[in-house]
């Protein structure tokens, strides 16, 4: 089936430009002004901008944390996720230490494979390191994993400084990448356990025991590491100036670094924390904790310098039911937020309507760059001739409020409650098939398909 996009302005990395589009057999076959022929369907987008399918290459989708299981599977978070815009998440496989790679893929597998709405893939997580772990890596690479995750923090699932030197050494040589999470875990179990033993248990010491300057601390000594391993690294969920400048300097001293931030801390502060109510203070409990206001300009400036690559969410949703568990004790509650759902409308609404980011560099940040960084492009994260069919249209004049009963993630809450949308979704295109419509997900068989991706092009 041959369709015409009309009317429309189609969004690069390079900005927006009036143009028809033509789309047949999931794939972009036409791109132009006024384009004529036969069309089995036309769709009028009169004053709409098109943006390539969303990719959120950070989720954490039927993950056992702190005791729990997030609220959203594969199959509530994918379909949160589809209506959101975003119609590829890349989530990442945890086998525990002592179980192998290809246990933890084979599982993830299992968790995702005819349950998942939008297309999919999985980066490796890898927290132990040994022979039998690296000669696993190869077949990784087979299968369509070409980007992988340690942990400074965690013991359960970080690494010593030696092994990730080890790690990222191999990583180099067969031309994968690495994403770590920044945080030094020693200082950190020193402060929560004053803390305790104080009786300050409440969620107000969840960021005073994660301080910004702990996660400048931890990302300076990976870009040391890195360094030593010649090896380049993405630094996931990036949240503070003081991280932001380590970065700087290793990209100063050659090395190629790339960075992550999340919606969180573009637009929520630390104040979140410091409310009397256990419960609304509860729901906020992430890691990195969200910061105080002051960073959201330094992360914001970063994003239109081209400092930051990409905009993820580190989807890690729970119940207020599930985030009750840490009510004694700030340390037990689940930590992670849902976000998968909101992120394209809140980065136009408060980064490209407020004129803190171009239109281009949105599209770059939530498109192109995790294409290319992960292995995508160009089959995902542009509208070009060849390219899948993953189109998002975006009407300016459809604003909304969020609220977290309009919204169809597994969970009983929404972080940007209240929250005021420039514009909104009108319909989402999964390889030329209309998936949503006016934020009603259409078919309620997952379509989504597991992407092999190659390596790094960015």
């Amino acid at each position: 089936m041959r369709t015409l996009f009309k009317g429309g302005s189609v969004v690069s990395g390079s900005g927006a430009k009036r143009a028809d589009l033509v789309i047949e057999n999931e794939k972009v076959t036409d791109l132009g002004r006024n384009l004529k022929g036969d069309f089995d369907r036309v769709v009028d987008v009169t004053g709409c901008l098109l943006f390539p399918g969303f990719i959120d290459a950070h989720t954490h989708f039927d993950l056992d944390v702190c005791n729990t299981t997030t609220a959203d599977d594969f199959y509530t978070g994918s379909r949160a996720a589809l209506r959101g815009g975003t119609t590829t998440i890349i989530d990442f496989a945890c086998p525990n230490k002592g179980e192998s790679l290809h246990y933890g893929l084979d599982l993830w597998h299992k968790k995702a494979d005819g349950r998942t709405f939008c297309d999919y893939g999985f980066h490796m997580t890898i927290d132990d390191w040994n022979e039998s772990i690296r000669a696993e890596l190869p077949d990784m690479f087979a299968r369509g994993v070409s980007s992988f995750k340690m942990y400074m923090t965690y013991p359960a699932m970080m690494v010593g400084d030696r092994d990730m030197y080890w790690a990222l050494k191999e990583l180099k040589t067969l031309g994968g990448i690495c994403g770590v999470h920044c945080e030094n875990a020693g200082v950190i179990d020193g402060m929560i356990a004053e803390r305790k033993n104080a009786g300050q248990l409440s969620p107000a010491c969840h960021p005073l025991t994660r301080p910004p300057y702990l996660e400048a601390e931890a990302v300076s000594r990976l870009l040391r590491i890195a360094q030593a391993a010649e090896a380049p690294v993405v630094i996931v969920h990036l949240t503070n100036q003081e991280a932001l400048n380590e970065v700087r300097h290793a990209r100063d001293r050659g090395q190629k670094v790339f960075v992550e931030t999340c919606p969180q801390y573009l637009l929520l502060d630390d104040s979140v924390y410091f409310n009397e109510d256990y419960s609304q203070a509860a729901r906020y409990v992430c890691a990195p904790p969200i910061r105080e206001k002051g960073q959201q300009e330094a992360l914001w400036k970063a994003l239109r310098r081209g400092d930051i690559q990409t905009i993820s969410t580190d989807h890690c949703s729970f119940t207020l039911t599930q985030k009750d568990m840490g009510q004694e004790d700030f340390t037990k509650i689940p930590g992670g937020l849902p976000g998968v759902e909101t992120r394209g409308e809140l980065i136009y609404s408060y980064g490209v309507a407020k004129k803190r980011v171009s239109l281009g560099r949105m599209v770059r940040a939530l498109s192109e760059n995790p294409a290319k960084l992960y292995g995508l492009f160009p089959r995902k994260g542009q509208l070009r001739l060849g390219s899948d069919a993953d189109i998002v249209v975006y009407d300016p004049g459809a604003s909304h409020v969020i609220r977290a009963d309009d919204y169809v993630a597994n969970v009983d809450y929404n972080p940007y409650e209240g929250f005021v949308t420039v514009g909104g979704i009108r319909q989402v295109w999964l390889r030329g098939s209309l998936a949503v419509e006016d934020g009603r997900v259409l078919d309620e068989t997952p379509q989504g398909r597991y992407m092999a991706r190659g390596k790094c092009s960015l």
